[in-house]
């Protein structure tokens, strides 16, 4: 994995990466990103697999400005005054996705919000123009381990799954940055942070307080709600598709169905067995096929391996959502 001063021409690499699906070590304020092109949902799939996180969390999507945000959320009055005071900054806002959203499902962990900021390092705000593209990018570390302030620690952690490292020496911040639930009836802070809640309280000009959710199923980075389930029920590792069931395939799926089963209830998340191509199309086949109106959902087996564990932690949760 190269590790690359910044230059015009390293920035310009890095971006070509990124448009090809692969994976950028970005320094930021805060800390280094693993950052991946957001639209493109197998290459989000690489960040769970290097960082090796063991579920789909939520990403933080970085874009270069407001304007850009509101292509993909709804940005509301409060989001406004927020983004005034502290972007480009080290805050994160959570808001509704926009009908439509290009953003992969996956980044989102198939909910209706989006984790999203506009970074200050210029660095990143560099990269963001040159690739002209959303980035998702967590910190660049092994999932578990210290957050990376500097490129050596990007390296050190994630190795060679990284395919460029723009170094640009330690972040100024050291520190993830705060999360701010703008999307439910009251702001609420998800994750402390460098912003405050008397920052944004003064701000705001409300109370905004800090706010610890469920652990077992977080809504971003550092903070904890409700995980997307459908409402029909899930069976994993089904070898067989019972009466009323719609079926999420993997591999050859012939042998389950018969060749009229309805084409709005069979969905494959990878024909061919790619695991990565199985994550980015995990939510957003869940959600198609849940809007069939189906009673239950059956899933073929998904190997264990590499990112075959998230996937299946997921569908293990669903699974059990009650």
């Amino acid at each position: 994995m190269p590790i690359k001063s910044v230059s015009s021409e390293t920035i310009g690499e890095a971006a070509e990466i990124l448009k090809s699906g692969g994976l950028v070590g970005m320094p930021t304020e805060t800390v280094y990103g693993l950052a991946a092109n957001a639209l493109d949902g197998a290459a989000v799939a690489k960040i769970f697999e290097a960082k090796g996180r063991p579920s789909f969390n939520p990403l933080i999507i970085h874009v270069r400005d407001i304007e850009s945000a509101g292509a993909y959320v709804e940005i509301t009055e409060a989001a406004r005054v927020a983004a005034h005071h502290f972007w480009p900054g080290p805050l994160t806002l959570i808001l509704q996705r926009k009908a439509g959203c290009p953003i992969s499902e996956l980044a989102s962990a198939g909910l209706d919000t989006l984790a999203i900021r506009v970074p200050s390092h210029p660095v990143a705000q560099e990269l963001l123009k040159t690739c002209k593209l959303p980035l998702a990018a967590p910190s660049a570390n092994k999932s578990g381990s210290l957050s990376p302030t500097t490129p050596a620690h990007v390296h050190d952690s994630l190795g060679d799954k990284v395919d460029l490292i723009l170094a640009a020496g330690a972040c100024d911040v050291g520190l993830e940055s705060t999360v701010l639930d703008l999307s439910g009836d009251k702001p609420v802070i998800l994750r402390p942070g460098a912003v405050t809640a008397e920052d944004l309280s003064a701000a705001l000009g409300v109370s905004v307080e800090y706010e610890q959710g469920d652990s077992d199923a977080p809504k971003s980075p550092g903070m904890l709600l409700k995980h997307y389930a459908p409402n029909a029920s899930v069976r994993i590792n089904a070898i067989d598709v019972k009466e009323g069931e719609a079926l999420l395939a993997f591999g050859a799926d012939k042998f389950m169905v018969a060749g009229d089963f309805p084409g709005d209830m069979r969905r494959n998340l990878s024909k061919g067995q790619d695991l990565h191509e199985a994550a980015a199309n995990l939510f957003a086949m869940l959600k198609e096929l849940d809007k069939s109106g189906v009673s239950a959902i059956a899933v073929m087996a998904i190997p264990e391996n590499g990112i075959g564990a998230a996937i299946n932690d997921r569908l293990k949760r669903a699974a059990q959502k009650d």
